[in-house]
Parts: structure tokens; C-alpha cells; sequence
């Protein structure tokens, strides 16, 4: 899409109510976007198809957790030390920007975000990079790392500090010890979550595309890493276009157009879990209305992927000649439910039961505290704990006369007859493991906009230009227009009241009686609606009405009392336009 299409999509945007800057009345603050009422609405369908798709049909459990949490938990889960951009200053005018997106801008260099800080110093010092504020040069300038945790305190006083949740995720895990319970601690199991997140960005850019607020849309799926993996048959014909690492490294490298099946055949879908989800997901972007010639699956790059995820799969979609992130699909092992176990008093494991009961050998320490406490005090605890785990590791360092184990950096010597290690044959009916993750989270903000560039169009009816967007009616703001051919001699009544009918049938509806026929369907088209419904003279006489369907602009004449039956199924999907009962019309 050309960047005057997408200005004025922008601008389409905010005229019919999609989206808008906040706070304008105030001068606006980077970052905050408010979803007007057409926005509002579509984003309600978008996460409503979302959930029905991922939580409902696949059989997962949805909760709502809290988007302010308490600092312990961002420590577990890495946040407060590894969640920065790269930022490099101004030092002409002191604004920020990030400095990666610079070079991305600027350069022929992609994913420059997995480069290091060492290296995009480098490179703006190369390519002679400016400032897009003032034009300063930026070369010298130093890139730093900046944590995009936005900090708040919970409570008054002596209060406790807290976080904006930067992803929803947390909130998934750190509840796992009851969600497991809910689940009957029966693997696998999926947990989702629809719900604000936030990241104080550097530099926020392209309209909602990258914001300081959005929404996220997650599945937080728990395996046995050595279960069963998903049924692929249900995926393994579905079409995908894929950009794998080797693609990406060569520079002839060129997306592969496959199917699932064949893409986990070959081995370039390592994860049947990620395949799965990809299928699925596949499907769709392409139901809501992502264009699937702008869309595919890139995978990451060793440098840009999370240090816990072993694969990590982007959705992208094409927008304004560049590839914009959608979603992400990473298999993220045990490393959250582990650090969260590590950092609580919880357990985040599951009781996995064998088939039949098995007899093993198990290595056993109780120790001597009589003996271990006047000789390490304080530590004492802490040194019968290593030891316990140093016997379930390696038995072995018990064979001399003294074990040595690592307490916080300090080693501490103790006499193996203190810890009266032994080794058993026991019985065993099952076993606690930690589960694997495996998590889809999709953006809903950049998706909104993704729908609208893709649906966005313009065409020529009448003799006059005209601009739509082809929304699909299962995710459009508003599902039929109703209008009166004019508000006089009991028109605008019989409308009124048809449009209530239709409400309550399940409909959404927009009533308009302003200005000539003409214009209130190209305003309907604007935003969207996929059909139209003119009450006039023939409605009051035979009791038919004019629908009219969007792209096309056919019209047909329908009973009124088999209206809210036909709206249904047309934006069900169950009933195409051009197999309605009805006699066609003369063109708007």
C-alpha cells in the first residue's frame, strides 16, 4: 500500500470512528490510541472470533488476571533485567529514538533488533544516521539499553512497587498452581487471556502499530515434553507461506509456499506444537480478513530469538511495502514455570502417573543437623538442601570420605557419614515434571489495522469514485444499514421500526435518514457495512425491501419477513448474496 493510501486510511480511521490519538483535546501523548465507536466494535468481534477459535473450539480455560503486578514477579520472569530496546539520544534537540528501527529505516538491514549494541554503534557511525527530529548527526552517540517496564507502587505509605504487565502471560503463569488444579492436573492444557498490556516504546510509530498501550490476545499451552504431541491431521493440508532462517541468510533466499504436513515432513517446522498452531492460525487470519498473498510465518533468527524459546515462528503481514509483526509462536520449555518456582513458595509441577507402577533406584541424604548446625550456623538449612539435591544429581560425589556442595557462591565441606546418604530401590506410580510451554500471542491493535489496510479499496459507481473497506461481515462494526428513501409519509417510521426488528434479532444495525440515498451508502460503505436495507413506497405497498450488498453494489428485493432470517445467514457465512431469494434491482 502506497503511504498515500495508508494517510488516508489514517485519516478514514479517525473520520468514521476506528481510531484516533487520545487525549487531543489535551495536545495528545505518544503511544495512546482510543478506538472510537467502529473500532471499538470491530476490535469486539476480532477478540470474540479470537476466543472462539483458540479458547473455545480447542477446549482451553480463559481467565483475567490483574495488569498491575507486584515487582517479585518481574524478577522471576526476567522482565527487570533482559525487557529493553536500544535507545541512542539527540544531543542536539534530547530526543530519543530507537536506534535499531533507525537502521531498519535507513539501511537495507532487517531485524537489525538482533544486532549488538557494539554493532549499531557501529553501523549509524557507517551509514552517517541523523536524527528524524532535528537531522543532527548521530554518529559518536552512545546506544544504551532502555527497560520498557512501566514502574507504579501498590498501596500507600510504605507501599510496595508494582508493574504494568508487559505481557499477559504472567498473569497465566504465575496462577499455574491453581490453573492446574482447575485442568485436574491433566496434561496438556491451554490457558488463554484477552487483555491489556503495556511498554513504555521509545519511540512509538505508524498509528497503532506500535503503541505504549494494546491488547493482547495469548494461549499459554502446558505439554509433556514427552507426550503426545497434537493431531496434525487436522492442519496438515492447510497452506502456508514460510520464511525459515536458511531463507532469510541467503541472499537469494525467497519465501516457501508449502502445507503443514509437508513443512513438519521435511523438518523446516521442527515443533509439531508450533505446526499446529500455525495451521490453525493460518486459517484464521484468513477468516477475519488478513490478505493471504500479504501475509507469512518468518522464523526467527538465533540472535532475535527470546534466550527461553527453542523455535519461535512470526505471523507478518505486509503493510506499506514492509513486514510488520502480527503474532508470535514460541515453544518456550519449562523456563517460566521453573523461574516462578524458583522465585515462590509454590510448586509448578505435576503429578504425572505411570501406567504401572515402576521399581528404581533412589539416591537419599538425611543429614545430620546435630552435627550441621553448630558447624554452619545460618546455613545450615541451605547446606542440607544442596546436599539433597547434589544426591538426586550425582551420587557419585558421595564416594569419598567428604562432600562438598555450593551454598550462594560459598562451598561447604561436609563428612559423608553426617549425611548418611543411602541408596534405595523404591516403587514408584508416578512422577512430578515441570511442563513444557508452548505460547501463540497474537497483537490485536496491529491486526485492526492490518484488517483495515487490506480491506481497504477504491473503485469508480455511477460515474463517481468511490472508497470501502471489504470487511468481513463476521467481524464488521456494523452489520446493516437501514435507511428510508426519504423521512416523510410514513417512511421513516416503517425504518425506524424495521431497524429496531433488526436489533433485536441479533443485528447490528445503523439507522441514517441524513442526505440523498447516494451518499448514505458510500457512507456505510466507509465504514465498512457489508449490506444495506432502503425502505420505500414498494416496502408500504408489497411489503419487500431493497438490500443491498457492499462490494458489488447489487441490489435485490426481499420479503420483509424472511429479512432478519437472510441478514443472519449472509453475515454467518451460511448464505452468499448471490443465492438469495430475491428480484434483482437496478445498480446505485
Amino acid at each position: 500500500m502506497s503511504e498515500s493510501t495508508a494517510e488516508k486510511l489514517v485519516e478514514l480511521a479517525k473520520r468514521r470512528g476506528y481510531f484516533f490519538p487520545s487525549a487531543g483535546a489535551y495536545g495528545g501523548v505518544a503511544g495512546f490510541y482510543t478506538f472510537g465507536p467502529q473500532g471499538a466494535a470491530l476490535k469486539q468481534n476480532v477478540e470474540d472470533a479470537w476466543r472462539e477459535r483458540f479458547a473455545v473450539r480447542e477446549g482451553h480455560q480463559e481467565i483475567d488476571a490483574p495488569t498491575v503486578m507486584p515487582e517479585p514477579v518481574f524478577e522471576a520472569s526476567g522482565h527487570l533485567d533482559g525487557f529493553d530496546d536500544m535507545l541512542v539520544e539527540c544531543a542536539e534537540c534530547g530526543e530519543s529514538h530507537r536506534a535499531d528501527h533507525l537502521i531498519e529505516d535507513n539501511t537495507a538491514i532487517e531485524e537489525a533488533e538482533s544486532i549488538a549494541i557494539e554493532e549499531v554503534e557501529e553501523l549509524i557511525d557507517e551509514h552517517q544516521l541523523v536524527c528524524p527530529s532535528c537531522g543532527a548527526d548521530l554518529s559518536g552517540e552512545p546506544v544504551d539499553d532502555f527497560n520498557l517496564m512501566f514502574g507504579t507502587n501498590i498501596g500507600p505509605g510504605d507501599s510496595s512497587p508494582g508493574y504494568l504487565r508487559p505481557e499477559t502471560a504472567q498473569g497465566i503463569f504465575v496462577e499455574f498452581p491453581l490453573l492446574k488444579e482447575y485442568a485436574r492436573n491433566q496434561l496438556p492444557f491451554g490457558v488463554t487471556q484477552i487483555g491489556k498490556a503495556y511498554r513504555n516504546e521509545i519511540s512509538p510509530r505508524k498509528s497503532v502499530i506500535r503503541t505504549r498501550e494494546f491488547t493482547q490476545a495469548e494461549l499459554e499451552l502446558f505439554v509433556d515434553p514427552e507426550g503426545e504431541g497434537p493431531d496434525l491431521s487436522r492442519v496438515e493440508d492447510v497452506e502456508v507461506r514460510l520464511y525459515p532462517i536458511g531463507e532469510q541468510e541467503d541472499e537469494e533466499g525467497e519465501l516457501i509456499e508449502t502445507t503443514i504436513g509437508e513443512a513438519v515432513a521435511d523438518g523446516t517446522l521442527a515443533s509439531p506444537w508450533i505446526a499446529y498452531h500455525l495451521g490453525i492460525a493460518q486459517e484464521w487470519y484468513e477468516r477475519v480478513g488478513v490478505d493471504k498473498s500479504r501475509f507469512r510465518f518468518r522464523q526467527h533468527l538465533s540472535g532475535e530469538r527470546a534466550h527461553y524459546a527453542s523455535d519461535c515462528w512470526d505471523a507478518e503481514a505486509e503493510l506499506d511495502e514492509d513486514w510488520i509483526e502480527l503474532a508470535g509462536f514460541a515453544y518456550r520449555g519449562d523456563y517460566d514455570l521453573s523461574k516462578h518456582a524458583e522465585h515462590s513458595d509454590e510448586d509448578f509441577t505435576i503429578f504425572k502417573q505411570y501406567d504401572e507402577p515402576v521399581t528404581v533406584e533412589r539416591a537419599t541424604v538425611d543429614p545430620d543437623m546435630s552435627y550441621l548446625g553448630p558447624e554452619f550456623g545460618g546455613q545450615a538449612q541451605d547446606v542440607a538442601d544442596a546436599l539433597e539435591s547434589l544426591a538426586e544429581e550425582d551420587r557419585s560425589a558421595f564416594e569419598g570420605e567428604d562432600v562438598t556442595v555450593d551454598v550462594d557462591g560459598e562451598e561447604y565441606t561436609v563428612p559423608v557419614e553426617k549425611t548418611d546418604f543411602s541408596v534405595d530401590e523404591v516403587t514408584e506410580s508416578g512422577e512430578h515434571i515441570t511442563p513444557h510451554v508452548v505460547e501463540p500471542s497474537f497483537g490485536v491493535d496491529r491486526l485492526l489495522y492490518t484488517i483495515l489496510d487490506h480491506a481497504y479499496a477504491e473503485d469508480e459507481v455511477g460515474g463517481e469514485e468511490r472508497t470501502y473497506l471489504s470487511l468481513d461481515p463476521e467481524v464488521a462494526p456494523t452489520t446493516v444499514g437501514v435507511f428510508p428513501l426519504m423521512d416523510k409519509e410514513g417512511l421513516g417510521e416503517r425504518a425506524r421500526d424495521l431497524a429496531a426488528e433488526l436489533r433485536a434479532a441479533g443485528l447490528s444495525v445503523n439507522y441514517d435518514d441524513s442526505g440523498a440515498i447516494g451518499r448514505r451508502y458510500r457512507r456505510q460503505d466507509e465504514i465498512g457495512t457489508p449490506f444495506c436495507v432502503t425502505v420505500d413506497y414498494e416496502t408500504l405497498e408489497d411489503g419487500t425491501v431493497t438490500v443491498r450488498e457492499r462490494d458489488s453494489t447489487e441490489q435485490l428485493r426481499v420479503p420483509l419477513e424472511d429479512l432478519d432470517e437472510t441478514l443472519t445467514a449472509l453475515s454467518e457465512g451460511d448464505l452468499a448474496f448471490a443465492d438469495v431469494d430475491g428480484e434483482p434491482v437496478e445498480e446505485d
